[in-house]
């Protein structure tokens, strides 16, 4: 077990899950240029407001087992007003001692940081892909959700950790949500003087302003929510900008002032399967070519200010997004994830054709 010190331990760190996961066909093997780029104290806008250790266990020499990432985020901390450190980027061989191993280096280097619990996964936060899976094994991940072997689970619980919230994730291949909650939610929007709209590329910036305005009121009180700096969502508005679908993105304004918004992504996770090895080259090409044949979407944010929450614009929103993607083609949308404490979000969901089929889950361990 030893910290990531070189450029060539970084190169291996980053190397080892494409290795251990190769085998398996739900499993989504990102681009290494971006995994680099999320790593990177100078693209990264995280490392801000966060301190990240990451550790390699080795058997033999340089022959990698397992790695961990500890991670210290001052801000979350400030936020919530407690002492929680996480681990993420977890990836192991089916070995208890070699799990323990690397919960005990990224332990110790949270312990010694004043921190008195360990929590995750996350990569690097619950505005990162998160959760470790433990239902839904059977099916693919989609884009920017993870994928783990069951092992995981019991190297996971039998290191000592117990669950610390379920976030669950809902599917649909239903061509059209119901017409009937539209319809109700059509009415009572007309009276609020509440509108929906699409996004407008040409002032895209302008657009991701307006997020801003409600990303962090919207979603302030959420179980280990922790507010986006400007520069991170900035940063992911960069990231995202070439494989957004317009129409798949909406706003939801009250006398035009912006009061929610949603957006959904075409499922890339089909055409980076494409590509196991994550190298740029030549993956890139079969990646760019498959994406053209995604028939998926994942509805990844959904928020409405506090006192517009039960106008029904939640529904118009899904309505919106899922006709549209509908029309374009896409014949399968999920939606999440959803906080298992969120029932009205889940009821909403259900109302509208949606099921549970997927659950990630936070674990703590006192430190």
């Amino acid at each position: 077990m030893r910290p990531v010190e070189t450029a060539a331990d970084l190169k291996s760190f980053i190397a080892f899950p494409y290795r251990l996961h190769r085998g398996d066909p739900h499993w989504v093997p990102l681009l290494r240029m971006d995994v680099r780029k999320l790593l990177s104290k100078q693209k990264n806008p995280f490392f801000d407001h966060a301190e990240i250790r990451y550790f390699v266990a080795e058997r033999n020499e340089r022959d990698v087992v397992g790695r961990i990432a500890a991670i210290h985020n001052t801000r979350h901390n400030e936020f919530h007003g407690d002492a929680v450190g996480f681990f993420g980027l977890f990836d192991c061989i089916d070995h208890q001692m070699v799990a323990n191993e690397l919960f005990a280096a990224a332990g110790d280097w949270l312990k010694q940081r004043g921190l008195d619990t360990m929590r995750g996964p996350a990569s690097f936060s619950t505005n990162d892909e998160c959760g470790l899976l433990v239902e839904g094994f059977d099916t693919p991940a989609t884009i920017l959700t993870p994928h783990n072997p069951r092992y995981y689970v019991d190297l996971v619980k039998d290191a000592g950790f117990h669950k610390a919230m379920d976030l669950y994730q809902f599917q649909t291949v239903s061509p059209h949500l119901p017409e009937r909650l539209a319809r109700g939610a059509r009415i009572i929007m007309e009276r609020k003087k509440i509108t929906l709209r699409g996004l407008n590329v040409k002032q895209f910036a302008q657009e991701v302003e307006k997020i801003k305005q409600i990303y962090n009121a919207a979603w302030e009180k959420n179980w280990g929510f922790i507010p986006m700096t400007d520069a991170e969502i900035d940063h992911m508005a960069k990231d995202l900008k070439p494989v957004v679908v317009p129409d798949l993105v909406v706003f939801v304004e009250r006398e035009g002032e912006p009061i929610g918004f949603a957006a959904a992504l075409p499922d890339l996770a089909v055409a980076l399967r494409t590509n196991p090895s994550g190298r740029l080259v030549p993956g890139l090409l079969k990646v760019l070519w498959n994406a053209r044949r995604v028939k998926r979407i994942r509805i990844l944010l959904l928020g409405l200010l506090k006192e517009y929450r039960n106008t029904g614009a939640d529904a118009l929103m899904y309505h919106w997004i899922w006709e549209k993607a509908y029309s374009l083609g896409y014949r399968w949308a999920e939606a999440g994830w959803i906080l298992e404490d969120n029932a009205a979000m889940m009821n909403g969901l259900i109302r509208m054709g949606f099921d549970r089929y997927k659950t990630l889950r936070f674990y703590d361990r006192p430190l």
